[in-house]
């Protein structure tokens, strides 16, 4: 397993046709980001897209942006687009994902990271910690959780 930046990485569309196979509606709207070359604007230009990669395989994914579905610009950075591939679920994969984010959150001199999420007990076993409900960029009510660094 090998952890890449999408932004840094030189086979970007191999990448692309991998995110195709996700069955996520926001993977198809991240993979559509990609291709209109459009993620930075939409999250912010420090986005990273973090893939774990088994060889030539697509694992898991996220992004570590200045924004996410909450658009409250006070809270930053976000984790957002996290997925991993059913066949490789129950592994705690995204752990390495997050793992990696949070020293470059660090790096960047950041005190702590949030995701934002409908999901219940997903978050909390790495961590994180609820903060509040907040709306959603569709005006929906969303969990907030941050994690220390």
């Amino acid at each position: 397993m090998q952890i890449i930046e999408f932004f840094e990485c030189g086979n970007q569309s191999h990448w692309i046709d991998e995110l195709d196979k996700c069955d996520w509606r926001a993977g198809t709207f991240l993979r559509q980001l990609l291709l209109e070359n459009s993620l930075k604007e939409f999250c912010g230009e420090s986005t990273r897209l973090l893939l774990l990669t088994d060889g030539d395989k697509l694992v898991s994914f996220c992004t570590l942006a200045e924004t996410d579905d909450i658009r409250d610009t006070t809270l930053t950075p976000w984790i957002g687009f996290v997925y991993t591939y059913p066949e490789y679920r129950g592994h705690r994969y995204f752990g390495l994902l997050l793992e990696r984010a949070c020293e470059i959150a660090k790096e960047d001199g950041h005190e702590y990271i949030y995701v934002s999420t409908t999901e219940d007990g997903l978050y909390e076993k790495y961590g994180f910690e609820f903060q509040s409900f907040m709306k959603d960029s569709g005006g929906e009510d969303s969990k907030v959780y941050r994690l220390g660094l």
